[in-house]
């Protein structure tokens, strides 16, 4: 089940996915997907709390961790584990890459349907079953190409 921005709608499918799950819908973690679905960028943990906290000042750190891996579990969100950063988390589900800036760190959303729909090399099909595929472009963007000429 797809969510895309906030509304009743994904609201209740919000409900329905953790009612299926047996997990109770608390407020925390109610706040925690409103947070998500708010927002474009691909935060971590750390700065969802940090945004939250205004908010929420009692939530903790581990609660927000939890319900992302939680949320990670149901399909709502995807954890993006790029090399030699924190876990970072996308709420676009859909199939797509990321473009990553050496310097900011930004993410950004990349749509390539001619690799989603490439065959994939021998080797890497007798490997075992592939369940998804992503990749990762790391690079320096243009906004901080444009920083580093001034």
């Amino acid at each position: 089940m797809e969510i895309e921005k906030p509304g009743k709608q994904h609201l209740h499918q919000l409900k329905q996915l953790c009612n299926d799950a047996g997990i109770k819908l608390t407020h925390q973690r109610l706040e925690i997907f409103r947070e998500l679905m708010s927002v474009s960028d691909h935060p971590s943990a750390e700065l969802i709390h940090k945004r939250l906290h205004k908010r929420l000042p009692t939530i903790a750190i581990d609660t927000v961790y939890r319900t992302l891996t939680t949320f990670d579990e149901l399909g709502l969100v995807k954890k993006l584990h790029i090399m030699n950063e924190r876990t970072l988390f996308d709420t676009n589900v859909t199939i797509h890459h990321h473009f990553i800036c050496s310097h900011c760190k930004k993410v950004t959303d990349i749509y390539w349907s001619d690799l989603d729909n490439s065959k994939l090399p021998e080797m890497v099909e007798g490997m075992g079953k592939i369940q998804s595929r992503h990749l990762e472009i790391h690079g320096v963007c243009n906004d901080c190409l444009h920083k580093s000429e001034e």
